[in-house]
């Protein structure tokens, strides 16, 4: 299995979906934490680092969300504890800043995406049609750019921009060659884009990843005449809630044909602003259920501490800033060591949570 990688990203994350505070992730910031910090000490990413934990970069069979990651660090913290003592490793201090690197940088290395597979990859490129007027080098047909010379490979955000652009014309090619729209499934997509960033031709190609602060998504998604199709039931934030950047392309990509035409044009700078808007927010704020969380956060007994001054939590609800699984993160290598004590001397079991409850959480702190 080959992983598809991403040098440099920097992520705009909102905290809730209320317009709290975005909080901008940088993962350069994020590469250089990984190895200050120690983690690398146990964890190695692509083969280099550390064998005592996880490579954080393999995943086999399963799709990685903040929340699951979140859910993760949370329940294995004292393991982790225990095992930097051992090791004479330093707790790191996490700020919120911090984290938000971290996550840009495990981003921009595709951990959230799905695995792909180069061998699989080639085979699609041909049985897409891809081929047909795409070469490695140059291209059999006239006007069609040659593989080593998309800038998509290494960039996400150009990808999605480049399937948006370029739909329209290709649907025409599609139909005076007489062959049916190919639609593609976000898999196919992925092992396209393993195969096609690890050819000769390709594989040294510096890449990079951005998206900045919304300032401008919100004005765009209105001026470009997107909210008239995506409002209601048809909203992005719906729409995209949970999907890589790669599922987003394929969606530009298999609705062309159903698109209104002529369809707006968009710069990469542009897509920036309108990815962060849509869908940097929704990604980073989960699907969480307050109600539910606050029955989570009852059960877990968080509420020992909580509501107990003694104990040295913080009271609920006065915090400024908005939660999210950046913030929990942070809360937990900031504050955790000290709660694992308390909880040792209140005999309570160190609480685990699943992907899910702790989004729900997240939505009950939220809500007061």
């Amino acid at each position: 299995m080959i992983k598809i990688g991403v040098m440099a990203v920097g992520l705009a994350l909102a905290g809730s979906a209320l317009g709290a505070s975005i909080v901008s992730g940088d993962a350069r910031r994020g590469e250089e934490l990984f190895q200050t910090q120690q983690c690398i000490h146990c964890h190695s990413f692509n083969g280099k680092g550390g064998t005592i934990a996880s490579d954080l970069s393999r995943r086999i069979d399963r799709a990685y969300t903040p929340a699951v990651m979140a859910s993760l660090m949370w329940n294995h913290a004292p393991k982790m504890w225990s095992t930097m003592s051992r090791e004479g490793v330093a707790r790191p201090a996490l700020t919120t800043q911090s984290a938000a690197d971290l996550f840009a940088y495990f981003i921009s290395e595709r951990y959230f995406e799905r695995p792909g597979d180069a061998a699989r990859g080639k085979l699609a490129f041909k049985a897409q049609h891809c081929a047909d007027c795409h070469g490695i080098t140059s291209s059999p047909v006239a006007g069609a750019p040659p593989v080593a010379k998309w800038e998509s490979l290494s960039d996400a955000l150009v990808l999605a921009q480049q399937m948006w652009n370029h739909g329209a014309k290709m649907h025409e090619a599609f139909a005076q060659r007489k062959l049916s729209w190919g639609r593609l499934t976000s898999q196919e997509l992925t092992d396209m884009l393993v195969y096609l960033q690890n050819l000769p031709e390709t594989k040294g190609r510096a890449a990079h990843f951005e998206i900045p602060p919304a300032d401008e998504g919100e004005k765009l998604f209105q001026s470009k005449g997107c909210v008239n199709c995506h409002a209601g039931a048809t909203a992005l934030e719906k729409l995209l809630k949970n999907q890589t950047m790669t599922d987003i392309a394929v969606d530009m990509w298999d609705h062309q044909p159903n698109m209104k035409q002529p369809s707006p044009v968009f710069t990469a700078d542009e897509m920036r602003q309108i990815v962060s808007y849509v869908w940097a927010r929704q990604y980073f704020t989960g699907s969480g259920n307050a109600e539910r969380g606050k029955k989570v956060f009852t059960e877990k007994k968080c509420t020992t501490c909580h509501d107990d001054p003694a104990s040295g939590a913080p009271k609920l609800g006065k915090g400024k800033d908005a939660h999210s699984d950046i913030t929990m993160v942070a809360a937990l290598w900031g504050h955790g060591p000290h709660m694992l004590e308390v909880m040792a001397q209140k005999k309570i079991a160190w609480p685990q949570f699943t992907a899910q409850e702790m989004s729900d959480v997240i939505a009950y702190l939220n809500s007061l």
